[in-house]
């Protein structure tokens, strides 16, 4: 059977999903008394929620950041939020010269305007383990034969709750194949394996959000212990089939 080819939104689709979300979630943290009172803001950008401010502890983050998540058309929650007066450390692999946010750490296996240290991201990353808040792999994951390493390692330098930020080309749009340099080709269906079918003992995930627009991929993991509860069926299937 081939599959059909998804038509990614238009971009004045894409301004008006934006504004939906954004009126959305004004209603949504009116109507909530645990969010009434939070000092967040929530930008979005192409279905993207891009949440800044600060908060007084972890909880009241991954509040924020499921509630968000929960809004229909929301692709992915990109979090860079101070909690308890601590600035978080986050982290873009693979970054070139354009970093997601300014003031991110920057790691790339060639020196650039932007590039912090240079880093080969197949091996070891230059990082010392419970680390770093957030990691950004934006278009990285498809240039890399076997992404599990980095994984793994990313895995391994996240503190407790922290996200890894995933965007990749979607498998079924030209953009997947039209760069020579892309070696693997993603769905989000492959970070349901990540989460729940890798073998006993390896790095576990658990997906705080996945999606796609029809040109690309979006997921948000956390590394969870090897003895934490699987996702229950009701969260995978918000995002898996």
């Amino acid at each position: 059977m081939v599959a059909l080819a998804q038509t990614p939104p238009s971009g004045d689709r894409l301004r008006a999903i934006d504004g939906f979300l954004a009126e959305a979630w004004a209603d949504r943290k009116a109507h909530d008394d645990r969010l009434r009172d939070l000092a967040v803001e929530v930008r979005f950008d192409r279905g993207v929620a891009h949440v800044t401010g600060e908060v007084a502890d972890p909880e009241q983050l991954r509040l924020a950041r499921d509630r968000i998540g929960q809004l229909a058309g929301v692709l992915g929650v990109w979090c860079k939020v101070r909690i308890a007066g601590r600035d978080p450390v986050v982290v873009d692999l693979g970054c070139g010269p354009n970093k997601q946010w300014p003031g991110n750490l920057g790691l790339d296996i060639f020196p650039a305007k932007g590039v912090d240290a240079v880093a080969d991201l197949s091996g070891s990353l230059p990082l010392a383990d419970d680390s770093v808040d957030v990691f950004f792999t934006v278009h990285i994951l498809e240039h890399l034969i076997d992404f599990l390493p980095l994984l793994d390692e990313c895995h391994r330098v996240l503190r407790p709750g922290g996200v890894l930020h995933v965007m990749s080309p979607w498998w079924g749009h030209v953009n997947a194949v039209a760069d020579p340099t892309h070696v693997r080709l993603l769905d989000v269906q492959t970070f349901k394996g990540i989460c729940l079918q890798r073998p006993p003992g390896t790095p576990r995930w658990y997906p705080l959000h996945a999606g796609c627009d029809g040109a690309s991929i979006f997921a948000d993991l956390t590394p969870v212990p090897p003895d934490a509860e699987p996702p229950t069926k009701s969260h995978l299937a918000r995002f898996f089939d």
